[in-house]
């Protein structure tokens, strides 16, 4: 180093000591401006980390929340999905059993309605023979009736042309037994 470097040098070393000198001015602010940086690092803390700390855990805390329900309504829904499933899988076998109950209820119903059919035709062809009978046994003696005005009608003509007792019990006799014995009494 040259002269002049160095005069400098010691010119402003006075100035360059002082820059860099300590004095307890220095020292004061220094102390002050680390007590004042520490109170409003406290301050923001309080004011502004401490909320937002919180802030952040109840969200975390409402997102876990969530989450937990989301996992459990997933959980009802598969539950419920697995239930429906199986009730559908029932739901063909009720269906064919209430189909095979109305199927069985229709049979009985129509065995039913032919057993009524058959016994009321029964009685309709019991009633018809009766009444034929009746009707039968009107005639047979609407029959009997009209023979016996036809045989009285003889008998009154025999009489006219004056028979005898012997003649008139032997004709009687033969026209009963020419009507033969069954048409009478019936």
């Amino acid at each position: 180093m040259n002269m002049a470097g160095m005069n400098l040098l010691l010119t402003g070393g006075e100035e360059w000591s002082r820059l860099f000198d300590l004095d307890l001015q220095l020292l004061q602010d220094s102390v002050l401006t680390l007590i004042a940086v520490f109170v409003l690092f406290l301050a923001g803390s309080y004011f502004l980390f401490n909320p937002v700390r919180a802030f952040l855990e109840k969200r975390k805390q409402r997102i876990a929340d969530d989450i937990q329900a989301a996992k459990d309504d997933k959980e009802e829904a598969r539950r419920l999905k697995e239930e429906y499933e199986e009730k559908l899988k029932n739901v063909d076998s009720k269906v064919e059993e209430i189909l095979s109950d109305a199927r069985k209820k229709a049979v009985a119903n129509a065995e039913k309605t032919v057993n009524n059919a058959y016994s009321e035709a029964d009685r309709i062809i019991g009633n018809a023979n009766h009444e034929a009978a009746l009707e039968k046994q009107r005639v047979a003696n609407e029959v009997k009736d009209e023979i016996v005005t036809v045989a009285s009608a003889m008998a009154g003509k025999i009489v006219e042309n004056s028979m005898d007792e012997e003649t008139k019990k032997r004709l009687l006799d033969e026209t009963l037994k020419e009507m033969g014995e069954s048409t009478w009494l019936n």
